[in-house]
């Protein structure tokens, strides 16, 4: 099965409506050991997404994610709108002007939108960060494209990033804001984690 901007658009809508839901979760992981505002500023951001979709209906999943990347971009404060940004942007890249996805199109997008991520953040596995969704939904993506099932490789990047966002929980922190809490940060899931792997469980959900 391809992918079309159909799904692209409405993967972005479960997005918008993943972090209207699960909000003052965001709010709350991020009191623990951040400044409180990453479920704010995702839900806000999302928003201006679905305001900038409806704008301009994109008609390709690579415009789709390039117009995402620009509103979260200009919308979603503190690291998140850089790192979310710069993710959605190179995956936009990597997918280019191909009105459909394949298997190994969707991992290598999803690749490019982690290598994004820690280019911008400089953060590695292990660091508490949203990377450590990213990575090993990345690894199982790539592992899953092979068989040319485009939901199964969601299924299984988003099944990995929820995983990892558990296993951020006994972390120390050593990027970002929570580094400075040094030891108190284990303990505490990390917030882009948490949020990552609900963007990927809506890709999934968005393909099914």
């Amino acid at each position: 099965m391809t992918l079309d901007v159909t799904w692209a658009v409405k993967w972005l809508t479960l997005s918008a409506q993943a972090m209207a839901e699960h909000r003052v979760e965001l709010i709350e992981l991020d009191r623990a050991i951040g400044d409180s505002d990453h479920g704010e500023n995702m839900d806000r951001g999302f928003q201006a997404v679905l305001d900038k979709l409806a704008e301009t209906p994109p008609e390709t999943p690579g415009a789709a994610l390039k117009l995402t990347a620009m509103a979260l971009m200009s919308k979603v404060g503190g690291a998140a709108g850089p790192l979310y940004g710069t993710a959605f942007l190179r995956a936009a890249t990597a997918l280019g002007d191909a009105a459909y996805v394949d298997a190994p199109a969707l991992a290598a997008a999803l690749g490019a939108a982690r290598d994004g991520i820690v280019a911008r953040g400089k953060a590695e596995s292990g660091d508490k960060t949203m990377v450590d969704a990213w990575t090993p939904a990345v690894e199982a993506a790539m592992a899953a494209a092979g068989d040319g099932d485009t939901l199964a490789v969601l299924i299984a990047a988003a099944e990995a990033a929820e995983a990892g966002a558990v296993a951020t929980d006994p972390l120390v922190a050593r990027k970002g804001r929570a580094s400075y809490l040094g030891e108190r940060s284990a303990g505490h899931r990390d917030p882009g984690a948490a949020s990552s792997a609900l963007i990927l469980r809506a890709a999934a959900g968005a393909a099914a």
